[in-house]
């Protein structure tokens, strides 16, 4: 008899491009009804198949049951707790991808100087296309994208009559600081970050393993998040700034809409595995659950290996051995026999 869907293989489950990019829960509590997430709040009760699904983000004042979180996790639904309105990201929970392939690769890619300025090259080459920037360094990568960044304030500001006077950036708050433009760049950016976060969580690579930006847990977000910046959150901002509309709300909407005109999140998916496998080699997404071997790659978990004959090799390692063989040379004749 096959699994009960919830309970299927992640290749059989809904992939992660043909689901709902994200659901954001705040002062409401969450349960769980056969196969779907009851969420109830004073106003209203809603009914959500868990396993459409990429990512929910629980807002203050949710309340979760523990059957509810069981059948998103086994749904392949990444679970983020976040701030209000969702601007920061506090802690995520697992995605659909089980296996570690991926994330194998990332940890060689990123541990690797020519490597790493080789994927970093990549993704320069992805945000500004047309450019030879296969014998730059990182610090003319910097150069060039502020170069690029500075012609497109320039010109979205001629474009929307929107006036352009510098970035203003405030961490932690992104709705804080400058004027109407850098707030809507900055609430936008954060959207932003939260969608690429979840993609990033569910095929089961590390937000942390950064490219260009190290030295965070979201190191890779802030990489990935930068390849959409001049096509989406910037013209955004501009648009909504020369419209009136400049609340944060706005910033998240307008963003929303085009991630689904666009179907951006199946482009981030893409994107991250062409950065971090771009010669297309397979990489298992299977759970194996084996044991690390510096001779053989891995071994089956599960067994005693406490009962196995121990090479006297491996005891080198804690012991002095000696091993003396027979003498090459016959023994001498004594001339006795006839």
């Amino acid at each position: 008899m096959a699994d009960i869907w919830w309970k299927a293989h992640p290749h059989d489950l809904h992939r992660l491009t043909d689901r709902v990019s994200s659901l954001y829960v705040e002062r409401s509590h969450i349960d769980r009804d056969d196969n779907a997430i009851v969420i109830i709040n004073k106003r209203e009760t809603v009914r959500v198949p868990a396993a459409m699904i990429a990512v929910m983000l629980l807002g203050p004042g949710t309340r979760s049951t523990h059957a509810a979180i069981a059948l998103l996790a086994d749904s392949g639904t990444a679970v983020c707790w976040v701030g209000e309105r969702g601007v920061r990201l506090y802690a995520a929970g697992l995605g659909p991808a089980r296996g570690a392939g991926l994330l194998h690769r990332q940890a060689w890619l990123v541990t690797r100087p020519r490597e790493r300025l080789g994927v970093a090259r990549a993704m320069y080459g992805m945000r500004f296309p047309g450019e030879d920037v296969s014998g730059m360094t990182m610090q003319q990568l910097r150069g060039r994208e502020g170069v690029r960044f500075r012609k497109l304030y320039k010109h979205h500001s001629q474009r929307t009559g929107v006036p352009w006077t510098g970035r203003e950036y405030r961490p932690g708050d992104p709705h804080a600081a400058g004027d109407d433009v850098n707030r809507l760049f900055s609430a936008a950016n954060a959207a932003l970050y939260g969608i690429c976060h979840a993609v990033i969580v569910g095929l089961g690579a590390s937000p942390g393993l950064g490219f260009v930006h190290t030295g965070s847990a979201t190191s890779f977000v802030m990489d990935i998040a930068d390849l959409y910046k001049a096509d989406y959150s910037l013209p955004l901002a501009f648009d909504l700034a020369a419209q009136g509309l400049t609340q944060e709300r706005d910033a998240r909407l307008g963003l929303r809409d085009l991630i689904t005109k666009d179907k951006l999140l199946g482009r981030i998916v893409d994107d991250v595995k062409t950065l971090l496998n771009p010669e297309n080699a397979e990489l298992t997404d299977t759970e194996t659950h084996e044991l690390w071997d510096e001779q053989t790659g891995s071994v089956p978990s599960g067994a005693n290996y406490g009962s196995q004959p121990r090479d006297p090799l491996d005891a080198a390692a804690d012991q002095h051995i000696t091993i003396i063989g027979p003498e090459l040379d016959p023994p001498p004749n004594t001339g006795t026999d006839a």
